[in-house]
């Protein structure tokens, strides 16, 4: 289980990429998918300068990056505890989203009748819930997860015109969420691009 975990972390390192610091983007300078917010929240200041800046963030190493997920986006969460089957796309999506990974979850298991509260923590009540989720649609439930997955990018989109260059290319084809949400998602249940312009030509 930890080498598949750890491919797991390897995998998101290369989907996130390298340094980018995008003026669109909350999440502010990143490499490798970790944010300036999650070095400073952990004290990382490699340069030594007693500070966190974009120029620590462009230190991190692909080595410190993948730690970081298992440590900090897989184990403390407590991620190792849902079906295993979910594993992949909820990990990948705690990265991407924090807490929302979580939320998006709850959501789909109380649509499936568990009594959960939506918190975006895991804990018992999550865990058992899941489990029970799991069980009743064993073939289904990680293609609903990664389609609620796809409409929480969507519904960003829809909000917040800035964002939408993340789930759209210029050209008008799926972009990059929509892109990593539908690799956790069965072939069958991927959006024509002729279904994805319908969902997208609101946006103008």
């Amino acid at each position: 289980m930890a080498s598949k975990v750890r491919q797991m972390a390897e995998e998101i390192v290369v989907r996130e990429g390298g340094y980018v610091n995008d003026p669109d983007d909350p999440g502010g300078a990143t490499k490798f998918g970790v944010t300036i917010h999650t070095m400073r929240r952990l004290g990382l200041d490699l340069d030594g300068d007693g500070r966190i800046t974009s120029h620590d963030v462009q230190r991190l190493s692909r080595k410190q990056a993948v730690e970081i997920f298992l440590e900090h986006y897989f184990l403390r969460p407590r991620i190792a505890e849902l079906p295993e089957a979910l594993h992949e796309t909820v990990f990948d999506m705690y990265v991407n989203a924090g807490g929302n990974a979580i939320k998006i979850l709850q959501r789909l298991m109380r649509q499936m009748g568990e009594p959960v509260s939506v918190d975006g923590a895991i804990g018992p009540q999550t865990i058992g819930a899941a489990a029970r989720a799991y069980a009743k649609a064993p073939d289904h439930l990680v293609d609903a997860y990664g389609i609620a997955r796809r409409n929480y990018y969507f519904g960003i989109a829809d909000r917040r015109p800035a964002s939408r260059k993340y789930a759209r290319t210029r050209g008008g084809q799926k972009g990059g969420w929509i892109k990593r949400a539908e690799e956790f998602i069965s072939d069958r249940f991927h959006m024509t691009e002729a279904e994805f312009r319908a969902r997208t030509a609101s946006w103008g």
